[in-house]
Formats: C-alpha cells, sequence, structure tokens
C-alpha cells in the first residue's frame, strides 16, 4: 500500500499518520522525543507492509503485470492508491476532500515538532497534495513517471514503474477485483491492532 492508504489506515490522530507516513521514507526510525502515537504509527506502517506483501491477493495482482519485474509491487502500491480513490466512499465516512484537508491543516501545524529530515518529507507530501494525485489513470500515469524520476539510475536500466503502464490500464479490472476483495481484510489485520475507538473515518 502507498501513502494515501497508510494515512488512512491510521488511527484519527495525527502523530499516528504522521508516524504512519513517515515510516517510509525515515525507513522506521524513531528519534528520541517522539510521541507515542507517532511510533505506534510507524509500527503499523510495518504491520501493513509484511501483511500486504505476504497475502495471496496483492501476489495475484502482482502476477498479472507479468512473470518478471523488479517493480511489479511497487506499481501494484500506486495502483491500490488510486483503486482506493476511487471506491473512497465504500471506505471512509467523510470525503477524501475533507478528510485530506484535515490531515494537511494538521500536519502543517505539528511541523516544528519534527526533526528537520521529517519535516522535510512531510512539507512535500504538503504541499505538492501528493495524496491526491490518483484521481484518474492519467493521474496513475503522472505518478509512474513521478516515481521513475526518484529510481536510481542503475535500476532504470533493469526496470520502470511506466513501462507497466499499458498492462494495468489493460487490466485494471482484474486489479479492482483484487483490491476490493483484500482491502477489507487488511482493515480487519489493522483494526485489531489500533484503538477501535479511533476509527470514526472508518465505514467497514
Amino acid at each position: 500500500m502507498n501513502w494515501l492508504a497508510h494515512i488512512f489506515l491510521s488511527e484519527k490522530n495525527i502523530d499516528f499518520q504522521i508516524g504512519n507516513y513517515l515510516a517510509d521514507p525515515l525507513k522506521g526510525r524513531v528519534w528520541e522525543g517522539a510521541s507515542i502515537s507517532l511510533q505506534k504509527g510507524m509500527r503499523i506502517h510495518k504491520l501493513i507492509d509484511s501483511y500486504t506483501d505476504s497475502h495471496i491477493l496483492f501476489k495475484s495482482s502482482k502476477e498479472r503485470l507479468g512473470k518478471k519485474g523488479l517493480l511489479k509491487a511497487v506499481v501494484v502500491d500506486l495502483t491500490y492508491d488510486y483503486l482506493l480513490t476511487k471506491n473512497w466512499q465504500n471506505f471512509s465516512n467523510i470525503s477524501k476532500e475533507l478528510f485530506l484537508n484535515e490531515f494537511y491543516k494538521q500536519a502543517m501545524s505539528n511541523l516544528p515538532t519534527l526533526p528537520l529530515n521529517a519535516q522535510t518529507y512531510l512539507k512535500r507530501l504538503i504541499e505538492f497534495d501528493l495524496l491526491n494525485k490518483y484521481n484518474s489513470l492519467e493521474d496513475l500515469y503522472k505518478t509512474f513517471e513521478r516515481v521513475d524520476k526518484r529510481i536510481s539510475k542503475r535500476l532504470l536500466l533493469r526496470d520502470k514503474t511506466i513501462n507497466y503502464f499499458n498492462i494495468v490500464s489493460t487490466n485494471i479490472e482484474n486489479l479492482e477485483k483484487d483490491f476490493l476483495e483484500f482491502f477489507p481484510q487488511l482493515c480487519n489485520t489493522v483494526r485489531e491492532n489500533v484503538d477501535k475507538s479511533k476509527l470514526s473515518h472508518w465505514k467497514i
């Protein structure tokens, strides 16, 4: 799962949400003085990734992209954020616009409490509205392009996310079936490991 899903799959607590996001760019490293909620968010990030990577439906989605490929998991992660956006009303009690506006506003207020490297990652997420880049397949294509710009030149010689766009587009209905079966199961797993009273934004 990518960033939108990670923040959605969080307790409605800004420190928890920030931790769930920062666990990726900071590779799960917590700094001295980080709040308990932020640390918990980082731990849930790891749980989400572990559960997702080992799930038969996620593996099925990767198989739909071909037999070989170094970036298939990344492509499916990004595509699942597109599919979460498309099906947002099935999973959330509040609109995506309101959810993101609340998150961005609270995250901006919390920036001064974070180390400089964490601030840099979070500022970029907010300033470029990166959680709102999955509203269409055209947006997904642009996301693949952005991701390829961050990949090392050495890896790009072997694989690119943009190379998967046509097969993703062709198989989007089957990928959506995988996602719609998988995501509620992931939600149930997360629910068992967080404070259920802080999931008021969840519909399922």
